[in-house]
């Protein structure tokens, strides 16, 4: 008899085939059929009504390495139909570590990634070491799989301590590469690294790592040399360079193993997709990751970033209840003084431009398309109303709509993001899962994908639920060697979506402070998830969660 039988769905397997109507067997946490099978015995008989079925999403870009300590369930992640994360994202994390140095590797963290120090200082129980403590730590039940990488900052920081934001000298190289060595074999998914300009940290400093020399990365990247998994994630502002290039070509053919590296578009960084041309014809793989959108931050009255900070006359109010300060940006004695202030000006060039590009800051659509047009603008609203851009900035921050600042070269659509999501070389990520608190909820983007890029968009073509589910499961499950989840067939394991598809939609995003020590993050919810399946139980029901914790950590190659 079987556990679970989903009959009558409508089932898009996750490699890209067209969709078929079947029903779908599942015993000890494998599928076990797929077919025409009624009349078959099993403890529980789920009649789907012709509703999608899709496998579990597999986020590969997450940062629930601290958060993973307090909440097992991962959420907003596990509300989003994603049954498997892979951490340690971008170069950061928190092993191996120290001890005595933990703190610094929170600053970092907090610094990178906007996820309150605070929360991690409470609600993470260190008492590690290396990173294999740290994966026997974080080995605990779960309502998804998670599986970590060794961040660079860390490793770094841990070789070198006070010299990590130097030149690394052979020794350390070597002692980089041995750690990374042992941290694979006890069950590392990959290494990742920052080569970004903007990770800094609370000082203002490039995180370490960040000029790292090829010599280092070559070392660094010997550890994967005989061992047949582990990728290699990079974050990188040099991809159109030669020097960067030849270092990564020279890594993915020493090693064999799959390389990504974050990208804004297909049109940018030409220099990485050429490459990926040039050696994936070859069978190594070079994989351009691309998100949903183009980079982007919320801003709100809440949030880490708050446009009304840069004038001097909020400092007057910034310590009223909101509820109080939305009031008083519709005072017209306040909104005088704010008209007349001189702004303020960050130290941080991006900051300024975040706050101010009026004509590139859009009131969040209602319909959640992240795709505005110039009528969204504060510059926009401003002229089509006949005020002054300061006057309706006020009064979209008073109404709680969150603002939009889409990064890199939006021109009012997302048909860039949509020509590199569907390149042959791409992979699907960079939904930021457990970071960005005060500024971003990316981890919505699976429902993102299917409600709005297959069915809602009408600034353009959508994309094939087929093609869309696909790089959400097989491809991106491949990539990490996962090769036994993501797709719908006998022997697979049963991480399963039931999806209302008609009714799948996003909620709005909201401020919550639900974090250790009351921590503040932005959240977004979902409606249409009829049922989530992990290793063949039901963790979500219409969008509660059953109490069940199938989830594991996953370690790669022997450690499995």
């Amino acid at each position: 008899m079987d556990d679970l039988l989903i009959s009558n769905a409508f089932v898009v397997d996750g490699t890209g085939a067209p969709g078929f109507v079947a029903d779908v067997a599942v015993k000890d946490g494998r599928i076990t059929e797929v077919g025409q099978l009624r009349g078959r015995a099993a403890k529980r008989v789920v009649d789907a009504g012709g509703q999608l079925l899709t496998p579990g999403f597999v986020d590969i870009h997450t940062h629930f390495d601290g958060q993973v300590c307090w909440d097992k369930q991962v959420t907003p992640s596990s509300w989003h139909g994603v049954t498997t994360v892979v951490m340690g994202n971008c170069g950061v994390g928190f092993a191996p570590v120290r001890p005595g140095s933990e703190d610094q590797l929170v600053e970092l963290m907090e610094s990178v990634e906007d996820i309150p120090g605070t929360a991690l200082h409470e609600g993470m129980p260190w008492g590690w070491e290396s990173f294999g403590e740290y994966l026997d730590t974080i080995d605990t039940p779960y309502t998804i799989d998670i599986g970590a990488q060794v961040p660079h900052v860390a490793l770094r920081h841990y070789v070198m301590g006070e010299r990590c934001y130097d030149d690394a000298t052979a020794e350390d190289m070597t002692a980089m590469s041995e750690i990374t060595r042992q941290a694979l074999v006890d069950g590392a998914l990959g290494f990742s690294t920052s080569r970004f300009y903007g990770h800094l940290d609370k000082a203002g400093n490039l995180v370490p790592g960040t000029n790292a020399a090829a010599d280092e990365m070559v070392a660094i990247a010997e550890a994967f040399v005989g061992l047949d998994h582990g990728a290699i994630e990079v974050i990188s502002d040099h991809l159109d360079k030669a020097e960067e290039l030849s270092w990564i070509e020279h890594i993915a053919r020493l090693t064999g193993r799959p390389m990504t590296f974050l990208v804004p578009a297909a049109g940018a960084v030409k220099g990485i997709w050429d490459l990926a041309d040039k050696l994936n014809a070859e069978g190594l793989q070079i994989r351009p990751q691309v998100g949903a959108r183009p980079a982007s931050v919320l801003m709100t009255l809440e949030g880490t970033l708050n446009p009304m900070r840069q004038f001097p006359a909020y400092a007057g109010i910034k310590d009223l209840p909101y509820d109080e300060q939305r009031a008083m940006l519709l005072d017209p004695a306040f909104r005088a003084k704010v008209l007349a202030d001189d702004a303020k000006t960050s130290r941080f060039a991006d900051t300024n431009k975040m706050i101010s590009t009026w004509h590139k800051m859009y009131v969040l659509p209602t319909d959640l398309s992240y795709e505005p047009s110039y009528e969204d603008s504060i510059a926009g609203i401003a002229e089509a109303r006949g005020i002054h851009v300061r006057e309706a900035l006020m009064d979209v921050m008073a109404d709680q709509r969150p603002i939009l600042f889409l990064f890199g070269k939006y021109n009012g659509d997302l048909e860039m993001q949509i020509e590199a999501i569907k390149h042959q070389h791409s992979v699907f990520g960079l939904s930021d899962g457990g970071a960005h608190c005060g500024v971003l909820c990316d981890a919505s983007v699976p429902t993102y994908m299917l409600a709005y890029m297959t069915r809602d968009r009408t600034k353009g073509d959508t994309m094939p639920v087929e093609f869309v589910v696909h790089k959400m499961t097989q491809d991106t499950a491949e990539l990490y060697g996962l090769t036994d989840r993501g797709v719908i067939a006998p022997g697979y394991r049963a991480d399963l979506n039931l999806i209302d598809y008609d009714n799948l939609c996003l909620e709005d995003p909201e401020m919550v402070y639900d974090l250790p020590a009351g921590g503040k993050r932005l959240i977004q919810r979902a409606q249409g998830y009829t049922m989530t399946v992990c290793n063949g139980e039901v963790t979500y029901e219409n969008g509660e969660h059953t109490g069940a914790m199938p989830g594991r950590l996953i370690r790669g190659g022997a450690g499995r």
